[in-house]
């Protein structure tokens, strides 16, 4: 048995631009590649650790949208995340919210029109 998502694409049009958003925002550093003619920056992935991978491309056929696929980003501070988007330019869509026992989620439209969503989990306290 496996997780079916395995990884994903965010269209952007600005490559230069969005990558210093999301390395602002989630302090993270990125690999840029070319991909069948496309620019790709790679976010971090670590090997044998839960998730999946996942680029910024820019490329004829990606066009950002707040409509259609929402992705989630795994965060551990969705109040500092969301504070340090919005400072950085981000439009707020979802205000953080607690969801369920233990997980938080927010939504903000990053500088190139994408719908992005965070979410936090914890265990709650017994």
């Amino acid at each position: 048995m496996f997780n079916i998502a395995m990884h994903f694409e965010i269209p952007v049009t600005d490559m230069a631009r969005t990558t210093a958003f999301y390395h602002r925002v989630f302090g993270i550093e990125f690999e840029l590649t070319q991909i069948d003619g496309n620019e790709m920056a790679l976010f971090p992935l670590t090997e044998g650790v839960e998730g999946c991978s996942g680029v910024l491309a820019k490329g004829e056929s990606y066009v950002p949208s707040i409509d259609g696929t929402r992705i989630y980003l795994a965060v551990s501070e969705i109040e500092r995340v969301m504070a340090t988007a919005l400072e950085t330019g981000a439009r707020l869509l979802y205000p953080v919210t607690q969801v369920g026992e233990g997980i938080k989620v927010a939504e903000f439209q990053d500088l190139e029109g994408n719908r992005i969503a965070l979410q936090e989990r914890w265990l709650p306290a017994s």
